[in-house]
């Protein structure tokens, strides 16, 4: 993950404002209730990132083969869902990441099935995939899920099956 990217979504989740209404409305116009009930359970930062992922996303596809496809707006919109069950504030995500980085992602799984903040922690950095599962079990598209599947690990995009512009779209709008 690049410094960068991390800070501006620090700095940005620090603003406890709502996405603007016409975003909701967009957002609710682009997904069906069951998606749109999910997407709502998010912070309000976490909203606000995904809705300006999707713009991104939809202004890069425009005038492409892809462009006007629901599926490439759902992917940005729900890619981050599986950061719901972690129930972690703004220090707890740094903390999260920082463990990550230093203990590296493979304990994900044993500390999921601990207690207290350590589980926390595990399902913060198993978020693909617990979102991935969110999106299969509320109805969303299958490139939805495994876009979120693997959008944290760039060696792992490839197995979305998801075609290379689309991936180039979702990878480079949700890296601001």
């Amino acid at each position: 993950m690049r410094f960068g990217h991390l800070a501006g979504r620090f700095f940005g989740a620090l603003s406890p404002r709502p996405p603007r209404s016409v975003d909701v409305a967009w957002v609710r116009s682009v997904c069906t209730d069951d998606e749109f009930a999910v997407w709502s359970r998010q912070p309000a930062h976490d909203r606000r990132h995904s809705v300006a992922v999707a713009r991104r996303v939809q202004a890069a596809l425009a005038g492409t083969e892809f462009a006007d496809d629901p599926r490439w707006i759902e992917a940005a919109l729900l890619h981050d869902i599986g950061k719901v069950d972690a129930r972690l504030g703004l220090m707890g995500r740094v903390g999260a990441t920082l463990a990550g980085s230093v203990a590296g992602h493979d304990l994900a799984d044993a500390w999921s099935q601990r207690r207290g903040i350590t589980r926390r922690v595990g399902l913060y950095l198993r978020h693909p995939e617990i979102g991935a599962d969110r999106i299969r079990r509320c109805g969303g598209s299958d490139e939805a899920a495994r876009w979120a599947a693997v959008h944290q690990t760039p060696a792992r995009h490839h197995e979305a099956d998801l075609p290379d512009v689309v991936v180039a779209a979702l990878v480079a709008a949700d890296d601001d």
